[in-house]
Order: C-alpha cells, then sequence, then structure tokens
C-alpha cells in the first residue's frame, strides 16, 4: 500500500525526519526499529495465517509432556 502526499505536505515530513536525524539520533533509531519490527511482526503474522493452524490441545501435549520429541 503505497500512499502520495502533497508536495508541501511531503516536503515538510522530510524535512521534520531530517532534523530528527541530526538532533536526535538515538530516538530516530528507535523509531525506526520499532517500526521495522511492526512491519517484519504484520509479515510474519500474513505468513503464518498460509500454514494450517495446530489446535491449542497440540500446543498442550507438547509443552505439558514429560517425553521428548
Amino acid at each position: 500500500m503505497q500512499t502520495t502526499l502533497p508536495k508541501p505536505s511531503k516536503e515538510l515530513l522530510i524535512e521534520a525526519l531530517a532534523e530528527m536525524m541530526r538532533s536526535r539520533r538515538e530516538e530516530f533509531v528507535e523509531l525506526l526499529t520499532e517500526a521495522l519490527e511492526d512491519i517484519a511482526l504484520g509479515t510474519a503474522i500474513v505468513e503464518g495465517r498460509k500454514d494450517d493452524f495446530v489446535s491449542e490441545e497440540e500446543i498442550r501435549l507438547l509443552l505439558f509432556s514429560d517425553a521428548t520429541p
């Protein structure tokens, strides 16, 4: 999904991000890291939904059984 901003809004956003990179580097890196993690999590969720689901019972059996596979 790609959204196009009006030119003045896009320029303001670019200017604000550039200023944040210069003056608040740590916060910018944290913000970017969180955004990338959110994207990766969203992608993993979508990919996971393509596979077969495992029942709660099967998970409990694996977690609480004494036998190792």
